[in-house]
């Protein structure tokens, strides 16, 4: 990697880390598809995403945890579904590596259709949390099962593509426990994705999937960007920004899906 495309990466990843701070919008998402874009390949992209993940989230769960806003049983039953599924992803990876086509494809489509369902869930997410709340004693009476459905789901979701620890398991956590505050959903997911993305970015890495200076250069680049867009976020137009970055990700999840 040449010094100036090193650079490059640094300001792609100061640029998603602004706009993870100003909006919420989980890093994946956004960076999955620039990594892609820039040419890294697939598989790369994904174990290299997935490490940025769990280290830049590690001092998310500190901060909750002093504040008390972590379910660590919701957090152990999410895992008890998403670790085994997590771990027969990478398998069946591991065994289409040597045709890189078929891999190359079954990740680029599952990105596709992830991106698509982070934009579908932004758009009704409202209406999503309304249908939560009128079957909330419902959902809370089965609230175990589905938490690790919720994280087998999320785990080969991550596995796959890197996406889906952020919007996604925070909407599925919200739809479960409709009646917890939102800060103590969002510690929970974010405790959740610590483990889970180490756990799937080792296993791409155990594959070559990590490229290291691709790693440093995003961390240098989006961590104090993540706290600039923090410190900015009211005075950002916060939903004409959230709408925006909907419309890129469907677009971009339809692309992915059904290439030109």
């Amino acid at each position: 990697m040449t010094l100036e495309t090193f650079g490059i990466f640094i300001a792609a990843g100061a640029a998603i880390g602004f706009c993870m701070g100003c909006t919420g919008i989980g890093g994946g998402s956004l960076m999955m598809p620039v990594l892609l874009f820039m040419g890294i390949p697939s598989q790369v992209a994904v174990g290299t995403d997935l490490l940025y993940a769990s280290i830049t989230k590690c001092s998310a769960v500190v901060s909750h945890q002093r504040q008390r806003n972590i379910d660590w049983k919701t957090v152990a039953f999410l895992l008890l579904g998403s670790i085994p599924a997590s771990l027969l992803t990478l398998f069946v990876l591991r065994h289409l590596q040597a045709e890189g086509d078929i891999s190359d494809a079954l990740i680029t489509r599952s990105l596709g259709a992830l991106l698509v369902l982070t934009a579908v869930t932004l758009i009704f997410r409202a209406r999503l949390y309304r249908w939560a709340n009128a079957h909330g004693s419902f959902l809370l009476r089965h609230a175990t099962t589905l938490s690790v459905l919720t994280g087998l789901f999320l785990g080969i979701c991550v596995t796959l593509s890197s996406v889906g620890a952020g919007v996604i398991g925070t909407a599925l956590l919200m739809l479960i426990y409709a009646q917890y505050p939102s800060r103590h959903i969002v510690g929970t997911d974010i405790a959740h994705a610590v483990p889970l993305t180490f756990v799937a970015g080792s296993g791409h890495m155990f594959m070559g999937g990590i490229d290291w200076f691709l790693l440093c250069a995003l961390l240098i680049g989006s961590v104090p960007a993540v706290y600039f867009g923090a410190s900015m976020a009211r005075r950002m137009p916060d939903k004409l920004l959230r709408g925006v970055l909907t419309v890129i990700l469907l677009g971009m999840g339809l692309h992915y899906l059904w290439p030109l």
